[in-house]
């Protein structure tokens, strides 16, 4: 990756916003954690956890919130969200390759390619395919007819767009995605299962990044759609008619079953579960590994992991939660025979 230069502190706030506190002309060039920063580097505190490793830095400057500011003799860029900050830095700092304009002669192109998109080895367009200006489709992605992919936007090499889906402006779609395939969607008769042609698309805003290996599967009649700004990890599964709402995170090997609907701002955790038609309102966060299997209808953290145990006392405590339903019936039970009993007191009395 080429060297993108060096920057004082004083050029990085410019640009980014920040008070410097300290030596302004400190020279910064690459971002790094507290514990391996070294000369030229600068740290951040994005965790409290991690403040005391402020005493042992060898980062040339650091990364602080307002309330932090006075706990290093460093210097320092003050900011209200360090871990953005450093997000921010890290992408100036290490800019992405610009990719050479250009369609590889080893590509099948049967629609026009902007000269300002770059193609290659491998690639197969179809017709009526429309490319934004400045796209890069990496080699042996595979383009359906009738895809539309907006300006900017990235996929890496071998991944497949259906016929007919779209993929918005500035997207990233990592190695090996599948945005289209059919959805699972078969009718039973006769003890036989009768596959319904799925002609919906997969329409994906703005801004969307989807990571390695994940699947989108297009909707059986409506659509399936991913708002702009949604961030999607590697492995998922989203099945056929699912709406993910805008700025959603959804972390690797999450499973989601048909018809769902995430509201706006959603995060899932790694591995979480999500069963057919169920809806999980606007800011809503599950824990990793959780299964929903009822709609959510308020924000907040939702959590279904049976705790960690040691294996015995987990098979134990697993073993009595098969017999919560007859006790809550026994305690019904006598609740009733109490109450009963209570009522003829009285009426004696």
């Amino acid at each position: 990756m080429p060297d993108p230069g060096v920057l004082s502190l004083v050029d990085i706030a410019a640009r980014l916003g920040g008070d410097v506190l300290g030596d302004g002309e400190t020279r910064i060039r690459q971002v790094a954690t507290l514990a391996s920063a070294g000369e030229g580097e600068i740290g951040f505190l994005a965790n409290i956890k991690y403040r005391g490793q402020l005493q042992t830095t060898r980062a040339s400057a650091v990364i602080l919130a307002p309330e932090f500011a006075d706990a290093v003799s460093l210097p320092r860029i003050v900011c209200k969200n360090p871990y953005a900050y450093y997000a921010r830095l890290a992408a100036l700092l290490n800019p992405p390759v610009a990719a050479v304009p250009g369609v590889h002669a080893a590509a099948s192109c049967a629609s026009p390619v902007p000269a300002s998109a770059c193609i290659g080895a491998n690639v197969s367009i179809g017709t009526g395919v429309t490319l934004g200006e400045g796209v890069v489709i990496h080699p042996g992605c595979a383009l359906g007819d009738g895809v539309a992919i907006g300006d900017g936007s990235v996929l890496y090499p071998h991944v497949t767009v259906y016929d007919r889906c779209q993929i918005g402006r500035r997207c990233i779609v990592h190695a090996g995605a599948v945005i289209g395939a059919d959805g699972f969607g078969f009718a039973p008769e006769g003890g036989q299962w009768i596959k319904i042609p799925q002609i919906g698309r997969v329409v994906i805003g703005d801004d969307v990044e989807i990571g390695a290996n994940t699947t989108i599967d297009r909707g059986a009649l409506d659509d399936t759609r991913i708002g702009d700004g949604s961030k999607l990890d590697n492995q998922i599964q989203i099945a056929h008619n699912c709406v993910i709402g805008r700025h959603c995170v959804i972390a690797g090997s999450v499973g989601m079953a048909g018809s769902v609907t995430l509201e706006d701002n959603v995060i899932l955790g790694g591995a979480a579960m999500i069963s057919g038609h169920v809806t999980i309102a606007s800011g809503a966060v599950i824990s990793g590994g959780s299964l929903v299997m009822k709609n959510i209808t308020r924000p907040g953290q939702y959590t279904s992991v049976f705790p960690l145990e040691e294996h015995g006392r987990w098979l134990h405590n697993a073993a009595q939660i098969r017999h919560l339903a007859r006790l809550a019936e026994r305690v019904s039970e006598l609740e009733k025979l109490l109450n009963k009993k209570l009522e003829e007191t009285v009426i004696e009395s």
